[in-house]
């Protein structure tokens, strides 16, 4: 029966241009998927799907649609080139960066080092001038007989 409706649009081709049908669901699958045992399946396959059927009848320029293929192919491969080259572009850049900051960190942490061997030097000599100064007028007041 399905020979026989099949072969009837076929015949049809020669007065239209295309033709869609949908399938519908039934219980044998054409398609064939791997699906884990616990997977639970809400859409069938065949309630979205199309299928498109494109039949010419004749003889045909295949010539101009190769060139359109490679044009398309040679098209995709310059973009292609395009986006690596942009890709290397940003990865350079991006490795650039990388050292820019590296030594902007070995300069900040050694400039941190610096400062706080300089706070202490000049806590150590603050240390000592008072040391000095408390022993300079103990002997002062001493020598004067203050005390």
């Amino acid at each position: 029966m399905e020979a026989h409706i099949i072969l009837s649009l076929f015949s049809f081709v020669s007065m239209s241009s295309a033709f869609y049908f949908h399938v519908a669901e039934r219980e044998e699958k054409c398609i064939i998927e791997d699906i884990p045992s616990d997977t639970l399946i809400t859409d069938p396959v065949f309630n979205k799907e199309r299928i498109h059927l494109d039949i010419r009848i004749g003889e045909h320029d295949l010539d101009a649609v190769i060139a359109q293929a490679k044009d398309k192919v040679n098209e995709v491969n310059y973009k292609l080139e395009h986006l690596t080259e942009q890709i290397e572009q940003i990865i350079k850049e991006q490795n650039y960066q990388r050292e820019r900051e590296e030594n902007f960190r070995m300069t900040s942490e050694d400039t941190n080092s610096n400062v706080l061997w300089w706070a202490l030097a000049q806590m150590l000599i603050l240390i000592l001038v008072g040391i000095f100064q408390m022993k300079s007028l103990k002997d002062f007041f001493i020598a004067k007989k203050l005390v």
